[in-house]
């Protein structure tokens, strides 16, 4: 039989996945114990049919399936159709279907918009009385308020704030430049917050929200545990301001960047070498950081060259006697690593330069990545934060 996966975003654009199967004699088959024998991807895979999810063939090539909301489940109808059809290919007679649904947020779990004096954003609280570990939860250059991660937090028992910083209601709608002061305001809001367990609080973002993470961890001492996913040990990109001191961004120099002949831009050598003596000024200071590191890295990101930058870091940090990091390196994962079964996209739409950007990796290397890492971080975060 063939196993097919069907699911619509919120815009209505069709997403879809298949996999190659054998029943047993009592014509049954079991996801978490059969091996897939082909379709989009082979061997035991129990959520094969989640992170090999992409846009079916009718559709725009390059989008993300990400839930833009938390509050209503993904609708996955799953359907069983005779003999083995290829992807994109039409199936065989339907023998069954069933709707599964993937839910965001654990029944209890309260979502708060927040405006409390500059910051903007949403807070999300387990069910219960707490108190409960604090997280800040940051995503990159897509700008706007992605609460998903979040949400998952709180259900896994952490009170998260999904912390926009640009491009949201009243915030700059692009990214010039940045103040640690908005962060501060956050992580002080959050460490005060009657729910949350102090003394301190923990951040984690992916990709400029990483390199973000690093630099609250520094400079503020309200954040004594910081999760960088895919993130740059210099600050780049918009200069970071604090105070009196500024971090220049390192910048993307366009002439570096390649363009396939399917039109697919590779961005990997195109930011500026943090090594480069004369950049040394926007490289951040993590040695001054009390708290605690967990760097995630996938070794085929090809946004960017993560698993170099987490080297630089934990350089930066031995040559200073200190041994407050964990590495987590993944071979094959590319450089958005997202909480489980999210679907593997090796190029995506760069929501700003508008056309699809090379992110790597490999999709079974990738969903293992993300399976893994999100235990892990879990386990990091109640660590430090009690």
């Amino acid at each position: 039989v063939t196993l097919r996966a069907v699911v619509a975003d919120e815009r209505g654009c069709l997403f879809q996945s298949c996999a190659h199967y054998r029943a047993d004699g009592r014509g049954e088959l079991h996801l978490g114990t059969d091996a897939s024998h082909g379709g989009d991807y082979t061997g035991v895979e129990p959520m094969g049919l989640f992170w090999s999810l992409a846009p079916a063939g009718m559709e725009k090539p390059y989008q993300r399936l990400l839930p833009r909301g938390t509050g209503a489940p993904m609708k996955v109808e799953v359907l069983v159709h005779q003999g083995h059809s290829p992807p994109g290919t039409m199936p065989g007679p339907l023998v069954a279907k069933a709707e599964v649904q993937r839910l965001f947020t654990a029944p209890g779990v309260r979502r708060i918009r927040l405006k409390e004096g500059v910051v903007r954003g949403s807070l999300f609280l387990p069910p219960g009385d707490g108190p409960f570990p604090g997280v800040i939860d940051m995503y990159g250059d897509e700008g706007g308020l992605i609460e998903f991660r979040s949400s998952l937090l709180a259900t896994r028992g952490f009170a998260a704030l999904s912390l926009p910083y640009f491009d949201f209601e009243d915030l700059p709608r692009v990214m010039k430049e940045l103040r640690l002061e908005y962060f501060e305001e956050a992580a002080r809001f959050l460490q005060r917050h009657p729910k949350v367990k102090g003394p301190g609080v923990g951040v984690i973002g992916t990709g400029k929200g990483a390199e973000l993470a690093l630099s609250m961890i520094t400079f503020l001492p309200e954040v004594v545990a910081a999760v960088s996913i895919s993130g740059c040990s210099s600050n780049t990109v918009a200069d970071l301001h604090y105070g009196e001191m500024t971090l220049p961004g390192l910048r993307f120099d366009m002439k570096k960047v390649s363009v396939s002949d399917s039109g697919v831009f590779d961005i990997f050598e195109a930011l500026d070498d943090p090594t480069d003596p004369a950049n040394s000024p926007s490289v951040i200071p993590i040695e001054k950081a009390e708290g605690h590191f967990l760097l995630v890295v996938g070794e085929d990101d090809r946004m960017w060259k993560s698993s170099l930058y987490a080297e630089l870091a934990i350089r930066r940090l031995r040559q200073h006697g200190k041994e407050n990091f964990e590495l987590l390196s993944y071979p094959g994962a590319g450089h958005r690593i997202d909480p489980p079964s999210t679907p593997f996209c090796q190029v995506a739409l760069d929501r700003v330069l508008g056309v699809p950007v090379l992110g790597g990796g490999e999709s079974k290397a990738h969903a293992h990545a993300q399976e893994h890492s999100w235990g892990k971080i879990q386990e990091f975060l109640h660590l430090h934060l009690g």
